[in-house]
């Protein structure tokens, strides 16, 4: 297949291959200047096949820039791009508490203070806002957002705002701090994104320099204490390092239930000049999660996971019924994947929610039901009528019934219908096991960018993918609208 890709020197746009070789899918390109470099781009060629044929395209209907340069030149969010901003990231700050080696954000290391004021926050959030659909959730990121002390008040401006899901993504440090931590609920943040690189101390010492396996438990504690009780586990998969651990961080996640809502592993990103050897040596991709997970755990297998965008015909569903266009997940089917496991304690029970809903003859009845809601073959009562049925015919009722979860039907029926609370409470129901894995300049694919669904925020109004900004633009903006730690503590009068 051929695509586009960039440089990983002088980052040109240049033509790039994605072809098959040894049962795994590779990426390979040549730089005029720089020469050839070459990639593992999906691990089996099987689970790659399998992915792609959940492919959905969608449109933006909102722009902040026009198409000159091409793709990712143009950011953003240009007339090129695909899918509309699902989940938004604001850097709050790049300053840290931490100083971890494999930080993509690169955070204490500029010598400078990169911390937007909160007005420009807040325009951030109504641009965000003003997409077709509006942005629905949002994720104060940095560096480490806990630093700023304003934090409480974006998120209380979030929900006021009218973001369904407002995160926040931190390292836990600061939430050992029962206070802080019901200050946090109280303004009503959604969910935790808890950095957690694994259940010994091994990791947290060789990727974040010092052991903090007794901070992250301590914060899950903190959150039963306050009741607080929509936690996401973020671990860093690093090839060597806590790749072993996979399994466990799973079954630690399922022993915290009550309060740990899922897991979103993330393989490490290579950045700056690394040789082939190295980065073949080290780099993880989601299919070699997928292995990891089928060697670790006894209930989850390959057939268990599935690409986002497997999602995405149920928005576009619940979207023509509602007359309401929904937010739809419609990004590469090589970005990410995941599994919902029912949970059930009292009886010792763990099942993939795929062991008890056949999840593909059931897109595939959605999909006959959305052309016959197009064609007007089918009014939107009927549809909703057969929808009840289509969704009866392939769960098994009877086994949920055993796992003591009957409900999960009602559930799933309300989300296609597009009721967020619904969505809230399945969550609640569940973990999921997901796998993010976030490109950098040597897997770089321009199709993936311009179907990306977790976007950066900028204070000059643009809205910038996941992986274009962190590979192509974050060292612009933060020299750009970053002052030197010195004139930063003075203005602050510190």
């Amino acid at each position: 297949m051929k695509t586009l890709s960039i440089c990983p020197i002088c980052h040109k746009r240049i033509p790039a291959e994605i072809y098959e070789e040894d049962g795994k899918i590779w990426i390979k390109k040549r730089c005029e200047e720089h020469g050839e470099f070459k990639d593992i781009y999906w691990g089996d060629s099987n689970l790659y096949k399998k992915a792609l044929k959940y492919w959905f395209d969608n449109k933006v209907k909102v722009y902040q820039s026009e198409t000159k340069d091409g793709c990712p030149f143009d950011c953003g969010l240009c007339p090129s791009h695909r899918t509309t901003t699902i989940l938004a990231n604001i850097d709050v700050t790049n300053r840290c508490n931490l100083n971890c080696p494999i930080c993509f954000a690169n955070a204490n290391k500029t010598g400078k203070v990169y911390e937007p004021s909160f007005e420009e926050i807040k325009k951030m959030m109504e641009i965000l806002r003003s997409e077709e659909p509006p942005t629905p959730a949002i994720q104060f990121a940095g560096g480490e957002p806990t630093v700023r002390e304003d934090l409480p008040e974006l998120i209380k401006l979030a929900r006021e705002m009218g973001f369904l899901q407002v995160q926040i993504a931190t390292n836990g440090i600061r939430l050992k701090n029962l206070d802080y931590l019901r200050k946090l609920k109280e303004v009503k943040l959604s969910t935790i994104y808890l950095q957690f690189d694994g259940v010994t101390e091994k990791p947290y010492l060789e990727a974040r320099g010092k052991n903090l396996l007794p901070l992250k438990k301590k914060v899950i504690e903190n959150c039963r204490k306050v009741d607080f009780r929509s936690v996401v586990l973020v671990p860093t998969l690093v090839r060597g390092i806590n790749d072993e651990e996979v399994g466990d961080i799973i079954r630690y996640a399922i022993d915290n239930v009550d309060v740990v809502r899922g897991i979103n592993f993330q393989p490490v990103s290579f950045t700056g000049r690394i040789n082939e050897e190295e980065r073949l040596k080290w780099r993880i991709t989601i299919p070699d999660f997928i292995k990891l997970v089928e060697e670790q755990t006894e209930f989850l297998d390959r057939e268990d996971f599935y690409p986002v965008p497997s999602v995405a015909k149920l928005s576009a569903l619940a979207s023509k019924l509602t007359e309401v266009e929904r937010p739809t997940l419609s990004c590469h089917p090589c970005c990410g994947v995941a599994s919902y496991l029912i949970i059930n304690k009292e009886k010792n029970k763990v099942v993939p929610l795929t062991k008890v809903v056949d999840i593909d003859g059931f897109l595939e009845d959605v999909e006959d039901l959305i052309e016959k809601l197009e064609e007007k073959k089918m009014s939107k009562l009927i549809v909703k009528g057969e929808l009840l049925k289509d969704l009866i015919k392939h769960i098994d009722l009877k086994k949920l019934d055993d796992i003591g979860y009957k409900r999960l039907a009602e559930l799933i029926l309300n989300i296609i219908r597009g009721d967020y609370n619904s969505l809230v409470k399945f969550h609640y129901n569940v973990v999921m096991v997901g796998c993010m894995h976030f490109m950098d300049p040597y897997n770089f694919d321009i199709q993936r960018v311009s179907r990306c669904a977790i976007h950066y925020a900028l204070p000059d109004g643009k809205i910038i993918p996941f992986c274009s900004f962190n590979t192509l633009y974050r060292e612009e903006y933060e020299e750009k609208y970053s002052v030197p730690i010195k004139e930063w503590k003075h203005a602050k009068g510190m």
